[in-house]
């Protein structure tokens, strides 16, 4: 299980370090960030339906599929020609992906009581953050050393020992009671969320009226999809599990941590290079201390849920999410070390939320629906992320174009021109002068300070909708599955 998690969790990081060499040597720069966008397309249309089809056909064989069709993309990037043939290939990857990563944290529910579930999912939570250290460094390494498809093909042998040891110590029986997989429901998911995510990630370069049709054909998706899973015998997603607060509240929660958690982890870097005028290393410690954050708070919360309850790690996460935010906000332009600060308390209170709601999720529902709440939380933790993505990404640029405008610099310099701001002092000074460069720091800083209260805004909410989480409920068979469905053997 922690192999499948590491496989899909360092995959992020490490392509995200490689890509530059990659568009360097297969060109396609206009496509850059289509390698994300597919990937992240691909995997929130996948993560719900692979859920379902684990709670009708097993855990057991939806792992093996999602990793084969995993690996199959990791193989075919590695060998795309040029970058439109490895975006093609992300699709592959994150229609995989959307199958393991669900599945992992439903198994870690399946397989271990309550009183251990906690300290379960503080393991895979861990592997999120180890990942997010191990994966920069190694994917310059493998690129220096053996060349970009490297990073992809490297995750062949973690897959398929994955795949060895799940065939060989899970053993489950699902029952041979007739199954069906509502095909029409999985359709409208992917009218919804395809235009949905299109719109989100691109609609800011392909211009309003193309976001707005793409809105509206998501709309239409989301209301014929609704229909279907009113009507279907057995529907790809269990409507009636939204009118359980906990879960209402849960997921409601998870997508603003979402947008919290993209925000940061997008704009805190530009900040610490662009206005502190810090190096790439010295903004990537300010994101890793967030990812050390998040597995010391999930391992906490792991060992207490079993005797304090998820009600209060719940609130306390908010409470950690909202203060980090807040430091951040309040205290970045005097330095990374106070960036760093306000991300790891940030990074705390990621880690307590992630694991409690998904403890209290897995709880509250019966073995047959684990997998579809399982996967409904982890969607709406990527709806977050795409959506703080655009809307963060989108008052940045609102106010500094507003500010080009103010001081004059409109016409002179763009936007884009932010880029000038990275990179070494020589290099800076040969593009613009110093004035210039001057006046567009000043300008960054006032944008990203108004992104950064957006995100204190975000924890407002959160800390709102925490506070409405009830204790978790503790149907009789929500412990384990039916006997003799699933156990290590």
């Amino acid at each position: 299980m922690v192999l499948g998690a590491f496989m899909g969790a360092i995959e992020a990081t490490i392509v995200a370090t490689a890509l530059p060499s990659i568009a360097a040597e297969i060109g396609g720069f206009s496509l850059y960030s289509w390698v994300f966008s597919s990937f992240l397309l691909m995997q929130a249309v996948s993560i719900p339906i692979f859920g379902k089809v684990s709670d009708l056909m097993g855990r057991k064989p939806a792992f093996i599929t999602g990793v084969g069709i995993f690996l199959l993309g990791s193989v075919l990037c590695g060998f795309a020609p040029s970058m439109g043939w490895l975006v093609a290939f992300r699709f592959v990857q994150g229609l995989g992906a959307g199958a393991v990563q669900p599945i992992v944290v439903t198994l870690a529910g399946d397989l271990y009581p309550l009183a251990e579930r906690g300290r379960v999912q503080g393991y895979l939570s861990s592997v999120w953050g180890f990942s997010s250290i191990v994966g920069p460094l190694a994917g310059g390494l493998i690129v220096h050393q053996f060349g970009w498809p490297w990073i992809f093909w490297m995750n062949v042998p973690f897959g398929v020992i994955a795949v060895v040891l799940i065939a060989l110590y899970l053993h489950e029986d699902v029952g041979a009671e007739e199954r069906s997989i509502d095909y029409p429901g999985a359709a409208f998911l992917l009218t919804a969320l395809g235009p949905l995510m299109l719109a989100l990630t691109q609609g800011s370069s392909w211009g309003l009226p193309a976001a707005a049709g793409l809105l509206a054909v998501s709309a239409a998706g989301f209301a014929l999809f609704v229909r279907q899973e009113r009507r279907a015998v057995d529907p790809l997603m269990h409507l009636e599990l939204w009118a359980r607060p906990l879960i209402r509240n849960a997921n409601l929660a998870t997508l603003t941590t979402g947008v919290m958690m993209i925000g940061v982890i997008t704009f805190l870097p530009t900040y610490v290079q662009g206005v502190l005028r810090g190096s790439a290393v010295l903004a990537g410690f300010t994101l890793s201390a967030m990812t050390l954050g998040w597995p010391i708070a999930s391992f906490a919360a792991g060992n207490l849920i079993a005797s304090r309850g998820v009600r209060g790690m719940i609130r306390l996460g908010a409470l950690a999410a909202f203060t980090g935010a807040l430091v951040v906000a309040l205290l970045v332009d005097r330095g990374p070390l106070t960036a760093g600060i306000g991300s790891f308390v940030l990074g705390v209170g990621l880690g307590f939320l992630g694991t409690s709601f998904v403890v209290a999720i897995q709880t509250s529902v019966e073995w047959r629906q684990r997998g579809v709440a399982t996967a409904t939380n982890m969607l709406m933790r990527i709806l977050g992320n795409a959506l703080g993505a655009a809307l963060f990404g989108g008052l940045l640029n609102w106010q500094m174009g507003r500010y080009l405008r103010r001081s004059g610099l409109e016409g002179r310099v763009s936007i884009d021109s932010i880029q000038a701001l990275m990179g070494d002092a020589a290099g800076r000074a040969e593009r613009l002068a110093a004035p210039v460069l001057a006046a567009l720091r000043a300008g960054l800083s006032e944008s990203l300070h108004l992104v950064f209260w957006g995100i204190v805004l975000m924890g407002i909410v959160t800390l709102a909708i925490a506070w409405r989480v009830p204790e978790m409920e503790r149907p009789n068979n929500s412990e384990s599955p039916e006997p003799g469905i699933i156990e290590l053997g």
